[in-house]
């Protein structure tokens, strides 16, 4: 079955070593969103990026610094991202956020197919 419809997607960009109360601000803002109910949250780490102070954040072996940039994408409804919001200013973010209006599509197995995909193989 597919579902469609229109949503907001929330962009945070951050820095993999960003920390809130000596955690990774990351996870917190993902537990953050779960806590929430929003739909969804995932994370995607850059290779190599640099933001407002232009400086190179990469993996590169000769660099001191392995601080490479991270994306946390959360896509929901437009009440429940723009509620989710303030949550977002109590954690004191240095980056960029960033609200865009998608159009999603998503696919959801039939209740037949899905216990059939559950059964060992043989």
């Amino acid at each position: 079955m597919k579902l469609s419809g229109h949503a907001l997607r929330l962009s945070i960009f951050i820095g993999a070593g960003d920390l809130w109360h000596h955690k990774p601000l990351y996870a917190e803002i993902v537990h953050l969103a779960n806590k929430a109910g929003l739909a969804g949250a995932s994370v995607i780490r850059g290779i190599e990026g640099f933001g407002a102070s232009s400086r190179i954040h990469t993996t590169h072996l000769f660099r001191l610094s392995s601080d490479v940039p991270l994306l946390i994408v959360i896509i929901d409804a437009e009440d429940r991202i723009r509620e989710f919001l303030p949550q977002l200013g109590v954690l004191e973010i240095e980056g960029l956020v960033t609200l865009d209006e998608v159009e999603f599509v998503r696919y959801v197995a039939s209740e037949r197919r899905s216990h059939r995909s559950r059964r060992p193989q043989q």
